[in-house]
C-alpha cells in the first residue's frame, strides 16, 4: 500500500532534474519547429510537417557535449531513417506491417541496450516505424502520402536537428570539452543479465501487444501498444520502477488526449500547428527526466497531431480514446512482464 501511495504522489511531483535544461529544451523545441514553419512559409506545409518525426533526433544523448553528440547523433539518425523506410515499405501489408514491428522492436531494444545508448531508448524508433506506416497507409488503393517524400522529409529533419546539436560547439568553452571515442561513447556489444532481461520483456510486449492489437482492435494502431509497453520498460530492472512508469504513462496519456482534443482544431492553420508543436516539444524536454508522467501530457498531443495532421485524419475524439486505450494494453503488458526480475527482496538475499 505504501509503494503505491508513493507512486500516486509521484505523479504530482516535480523533484529536482539531473541538470539544466532550458537549452537542451530550446534546441529540441527549434529543431522540430523551425524546418516546418519555413516549408509552410514556402508553401509546403504537408511536407514541412513530415520533416517534424526528424527531430526525434534530438532525444538522444541530450545531455551530452556537443562534440560527443555528434559522433553518436548520425548512428542514431540512421537508425531512425532504416525504421521509417521499412515503416513505409511495409504498410500495405497486415500481416508484414505486423511482422516488421516485432523484429523492429526485438532489434531496436537489443541493440539499444547492448550499445548503452541511454534514454530514451529504443522507444522512438518503434514510433517511428509505425509514424511511417501510418503516414504513407494506403487507403482505397492509393497511398496517403509519398514513402519517398516522408524519407526524404525526415532526412532534412533529422539533418537540421544534428546541426542544431552542434551549436554550442561554436563556444570556445564547449570546444575544450574532453571528447571520448564512439567505442567508450557506444560500449558494446555487450548484454549482462538485466539487459537480457529487459530485452526478453520487450520481445514479450512487442509479441503480444501486436498480437492483441492486431486480432481484436485495428493492426495499425499496435505500434502505439507496443511503442508504450516498451516504453514502461524502460532501462531499470526494478519491478517498482515499471509498475511507476506504467501508472506514470497510462494517466499522463490520459491527460494528454485531453489536451490534444483540446488543441487539435487549431492545428487546422499550419503555421498555428508548427508553434503548438515547438511548444510541446520544449515542454516535453523540459520536464522529462523530473516527471515522467507530465512529459506524457505532451507527447500524447505531440504525436496526434503529426499522425492526424500527416494522415488528414479527422475524428478527434476517437483518435484520443484509441490512444488511451492502446496505452493501457502495452502498459498492462509491460507491468505483467516485470514478473521476469527476481524481486528486490531475492536480489539482496
Amino acid at each position: 500500500m505504501n509503494g503505491l501511495i508513493t507512486v500516486v504522489r509521484s505523479l504530482f511531483e516535480l523533484p529536482a532534474g539531473p541538470g539544466p535544461r532550458f537549452w537542451i529544451a530550446v534546441r529540441a523545441s527549434l529543431s522540430i519547429g523551425v524546418p516546418f514553419i519555413v516549408l509552410t512559409l514556402l508553401g509546403h506545409e504537408r511536407i514541412g510537417l513530415q520533416t517534424a518525426a526528424g527531430a526525434f533526433v534530438a532525444l538522444f544523448a541530450a545531455g551530452r557535449p556537443a562534440a560527443e553528440r555528434a559522433k553518436v547523433l548520425p548512428f542514431v539518425a540512421a537508425a531512425l531513417l532504416a525504421c521509417t523506410a521499412l515503416g513505409s515499405a511495409l504498410a500495405p501489408s497486415t500481416l508484414w506491417l505486423s511482422i516488421g514491428l516485432v523484429a523492429v522492436s526485438a532489434v531496436a531494444a537489443l541493440l539499444s541496450l547492448a550499445y548503452r545508448l541511454g534514454p530514451p531508448g529504443p522507444t522512438f524508433f518503434v514510433l517511428s516505424y509505425g509514424l511511417a506506416a501510418n503516414i504513407t497507409a494506403v487507403v482505397g488503393g492509393e497511398r496517403l502520402n509519398s514513402p519517398l517524400t516522408l524519407l526524404g522529409a525526415m532526412t532534412g529533419g533529422a539533418l537540421f536537428s544534428y546541426l542544431l546539436a552542434l551549436a554550442p560547439l561554436l563556444r570556445a568553452s564547449e570546444r575544450a570539452k574532453l571528447v571520448r571515442p564512439v567505442r567508450e561513447l557506444l560500449p558494446g556489444p555487450w548484454l549482462g543479465t538485466e539487459e537480457w532481461q529487459l530485452v526478453l520483456r520487450m520481445c514479450i510486449v512487442a509479441l503480444v501487444g501486436t498480437l492483441v492489437t492486431v486480432l481484436w482492435i485495428d493492426p495499425h494502431r499496435a505500434y502505439w501498444t507496443v511503442s508504450a509497453g516498451i516504453a514502461v520498460i524502460g532501462l531499470s530492472a526494478v519491478r517498482r520502477h515499471s509498475f511507476a512508469r506504467g501508472v506514470h504513462r497510462t494517466a499522463g496519456t490520459l491527460v494528454g488526449a485531453a489536451l490534444y482534443l483540446a488543441i487539435a482544431p487549431l492545428g487546422s492553420h499550419a503555421l498555428l500547428l508548427a508553434l503548438i508543436l515547438t511548444l510541446l516539444q520544449f515542454m516535453i524536454e523540459l520536464v522529462v527526466v523530473r516527471n515522467y508522467a507530465l512529459a506524457l501530457v505532451f507527447i500524447t498531443p505531440l504525436v496526434l497531431l503529426i499522425t492526424g495532421a500527416a494522415s488528414g485524419s479527422a475524428n478527434l475524439t476517437g483518435t484520443a480514446a484509441e490512444r488511451v486505450l492502446d496505452t493501457a494494453i502495452g502498459s498492462g503488458i509491460a507491468v505483467a512482464t516485470a514478473l521476469i526480475h527476481r524481486s528486490a527482496t531475492r536480489r539482496s538475499a
